[in-house]
């Protein structure tokens, strides 16, 4: 490795670095721009194809599996312990650096969205993309470093060009 440094480590610099990033932009909205006092859906212009709103997601992606109950709020917290678990242990043994840094931001962003769902019951979303006429879906920096992190798992499974073992012919 050129940086000196081994891919399980820059998938754990992923993996802080995303979720970082994520509970700093959730703090600076909510706490110091006043997020956590807007209406629900109140926008704020940004740009043509962005606006900033206050909207709290009670289930995982897209509102899916909603949970309204604290039991279902742990259900879905200890859903994510145990994925975030078998994520780390494919990050630790992972040998390349595109399959760690993926690895390490789609942790980085579910640790975000986990520590949402244990100190609010819900979790924060404040991007709202939009273009000719459409919402696209509300979202953090949690759900944009998760994306990223699958766009990268892919391209290394797709473009991966480490020879196969061959089997017993």
């Amino acid at each position: 490795m050129k940086w000196g440094l081994a891919a399980r480590e820059l998938g754990l610099l992923a993996a802080s670095g995303a979720l970082l990033a994520d509970q700093v932009s959730k703090l600076l909205l909510l706490y110091t721009f006043g997020f956590a006092d807007l209406a629900p859906r109140e926008r704020v212009f940004t740009s043509p194809v962005l606006d900033l709103v206050m909207a709290w997601n009670p289930g995982v992606s897209f509102s899916l599996l909603s949970a309204h109950s604290r039991l279902g709020v742990w259900a879905l917290a200890l859903f994510a312990v145990a994925a975030i678990g078998g994520l780390s242990a494919w990050l630790w043994r992972s040998t390349r650096p595109a399959l760690a840094i993926g690895l390490g931001l789609v942790i980085g962003g579910a640790l975000g969205n986990l520590l949402d769902r244990i100190f609010h019951g819900r979790v924060a979303d404040f991007f709202d993309l939009h273009a000719f006429g459409h919402d696209f879906f509300v979202c953090n920096l949690a759900d944009v470093m998760i994306s990223l992190g699958v766009v990268l798992l892919l391209a290394d499974s797709l473009f991966d060009r480490a020879p196969k073992a061959q089997g017993a012919q």
